[in-house]
């Protein structure tokens, strides 16, 4: 019986996606609760911003230095395995962080929660490479990025709930929060050992015409790259990678330093905790719509540059106008247009590996972009509060996220005309097939 493409890659996304993106909402809750926690915690122990923003940014630290051998443990061991790995470490540490006692203990456990998160979202990059052909993976990376923009709309009221049960049964509210959100990430984490599977071959879900028909399409898309492009070590070195990688660094840093400091500038308000929760629900259903949108529009289209530059000039505008403009209104008006143009062209940016890399290469190729451009997010959540400290504005930090931004932005152009051997990014498999 033929098989029908459209059913068959519905059938793939509506079995795997949903769960894939729900992980991906535990685990941006665990990294982004301490943006909440921080609004008690700081003054319970004692911390500056500045000392606080380095214990929490020591999570990219530790995310760096094992982000590619996790990758490589994953395509070695397999997905589920590997993944239930990741889930119920990074919920055990975060656990623990409700247990913080002084600073040492809070900078050290941040640091393992790094090392224990490391290699889930690259390696959920790396996965659907196996699982979609290239005309897919920009909507799908941008479906499950979509979960992200959920999980700053559900933590940030839940955050500002959790706090309010300050004293509940004992615990400070800042330790609720971090209570709360780990506890899911172990249960999920037994979920996934035996829901998710390795790879298609393996899914019996699906049956073997289906399966034939996606091992044939990936292996002509594949066909044209060279020997080594499924080589991990190679791939760590291959210029595109180290290209990409210093492309994307500003991405994150644009991201952690908005969603991190997001509710410090609305808590500026005057707002209650509660209420502040659910202001910040409203930029991250604006963010959710463009991360649907945009890598839609990119996946119809060859050349992918102008839906990853557009996005994030866009986002570098209106972060200096909410840091220019006095009125609250307005400011948060365009910090929302800002976060949608930060993440709109992100799974954008991340459909371009799998069309020079695949297997192993793919894997620590990704893992490397991944972890080199999350450093990113070490020097946001340094820097967003040493200017705070400095100026004395909770928007102030705000130039320099957007100029941030907008370098990223120019180094994609640059990158897309003079990437090695005169190919781009973009179409490097289209030319040589």
């Amino acid at each position: 019986m033929p098989v029908s493409e459209k059913a068959l890659i519905s059938k793939i996304t509506w079995r795997i996606m949903p769960f894939l993106g729900f992980l991906y909402l535990i685990a941006y809750i665990d990294r982004q609760n301490v943006s909440f926690a921080k609004l008690q915690m700081v003054d319970a122990l004692g911390l500056s911003e500045y000392a606080y923003g380095l214990g929490a940014s020591l999570f990219f630290i530790g995310y760096f230095i094992f982000e590619v051998p996790s990758n490589l443990f994953l395509e070695r061991f397999g997905a589920s395995r590997w993944f239930a790995r990741i889930l119920i470490s990074w919920g055990a540490v975060t656990i623990a962080l409700a247990y913080t006692q002084n600073a040492t203990m809070f900078y050290v456990l941040r640091f393992l929660l790094g090392v224990a998160e490391a290699g889930f979202f690259p390696g959920v990059l790396y996965l659907l490479t196996l699982w979609f052909p290239k005309d897919y993976r920009g909507r799908m990376v941008g479906l499950f990025m979509i979960f992200s923009a959920f999980a700053n709309a559900i933590g940030a009221p839940l955050g500002g709930v959790l706090l309010d049960l300050d004293g509940l049964l004992g615990y400070a509210g800042w330790e609720w929060v971090f209570l709360a959100t780990g506890v899911p990430a172990v249960i999920a984490g037994v979920v996934t050992l035996f829901y998710l599977p390795d790879r298609p071959e393996k899914a019996q879900f699906l049956s073997t015409d289906e399966k034939t028909w996606l091992a044939e399409r990936l292996a002509r898309e594949n066909a044209g790259m060279s020997a080594e492009a499924d080589n991990g070590f190679k791939a760590l070195v291959n210029p595109r990678v180290l290209l990409m990688a210093l492309c994307y660094v500003g991405f994150p840093l644009a991201a952690y330093g908005l969603s991190y400091w997001l509710p410090t500038i609305v808590e500026g308000f005057g707002v209650s905790n509660t209420t502040n929760g659910l202001i910040n629900i409203i930029p991250w259903l604006i963010v959710a719509a463009a991360l649907y949108i945009v890598p839609s529009m990119a996946d119809r289209t060859e050349n992918k540059t102008p839906y990853i530059v557009g996005p994030a000039f866009i986002g570098a505008l209106f972060l200096v106008l909410s840091a220019v403009v006095t009125n609250h209104t307005l400011q948060f008006v365009f910090l929302c247009v800002a976060a949608a143009g930060i993440f709109a062209g992100q799974p954008v940016f991340w459909s371009l590996p799998g069309r020079f890399l695949r297997g192993a290469g793919a894997a620590a190729g990704i893992a490397a972009i991944n972890s080199v451009g999350n450093l990113g997010g070490f020097v946001a959540q340094n820097v967003v509060p040493w200017i705070k400290d400095e100026t004395g504005s909770t928007i102030a930090p705000m130039f320099f996220l957007a100029a941030c931004l907008a370098a990223a932005g120019m180094l994609v152009i640059v990158v897309g005309r003079y990437a090695r051997n005169g190919e781009t990014i973009d179409e490097p498999v289209l030319r040589k097939s």
